[in-house]
């Protein structure tokens, strides 16, 4: 399988959406191959519904089991239908979130195993990894405080979590970080929204310079 496989991870409050919003033009004018930007959980029709159900706040009663396989189940639809086709056509994906949000927020948030997660995804998966990952990296009261100023009432299951289930999660993600340094470039999410594009393409380019171009802007 040919392509380039990119996920962009980080707590609540980091900024993915909107760091992969803005980078997602910028590597399709830095790349002579096709870009597609995609999101976890969803990206497709199966899995659009499957995230809608997972992250309703109404069914605030779902067992930390149950939600970890549901979001094993919309990523492997997701591969089927978008990603794993995407890169056997040699585009290039960006996707915002993959496995290593289900090992920090189920595995270490839900305090359900990280380990466990990881098997279940691996299933899921069939073992593909991603090429590379930016990880956004935000203290945990940062990322509360601007969910709270941005989004006000209109928050999801897991960011409506108190502050501990938070900071489990980012440690998952720091230890996920350090074990897998080859693969996860960190990035400081706690400066404005376009140092932290430019700190991201910036990476890219350094990683994959046969696929990115330095752009004057």
């Amino acid at each position: 399988m040919a392509g380039l496989f990119i996920t962009i991870e980080g707590p609540d409050g980091a900024g993915k959406t909107s760091v992969v919003n803005e980078l997602y033009p910028r590597l399709q004018r830095a790349s002579d191959e096709e870009v597609i930007k995609t999101r976890e959980p969803g990206g497709g029709k199966i899995a659009e519904k499957i995230r809608a159900l997972i992250l309703d706040p109404l069914y605030e009663e779902m067992d930390a089991r149950t939600e970890a396989l549901l979001y094993a189940a919309a990523r492997r639809q997701h591969l089927t239908d978008v990603i794993v086709p995407a890169l056997y056509e040699e585009k290039i994906v960006l996707c915002d979130r993959f496995v290593d949000s289900s090992v920090a927020y189920q595995g270490a948030g839900r305090r359900i195993g990280e380990k466990e997660v990881a098997q279940v995804n691996q299933f899921a998966t069939e073992g593909l990894t991603p090429d590379f990952t930016l990880y956004l990296d935000v203290d945990s009261d940062t990322g509360l405080n601007r969910i709270q100023r941005s989004r006000g009432y209109q928050v999801d299951r897991l960011e409506l979590e108190g502050l501990e289930f938070h900071q489990r999660v980012r440690h998952a993600y720091l230890k996920i970080a350090e074990q897998e340094s080859a693969r996860v470039h960190k990035i400081d999410a706690r400066t404005d929204l376009q140092d932290v594009v430019e700190q991201c393409f910036a990476a890219l380019v350094a990683a994959y310079p046969n696929y990115f171009k330095e752009m004057v802007e």
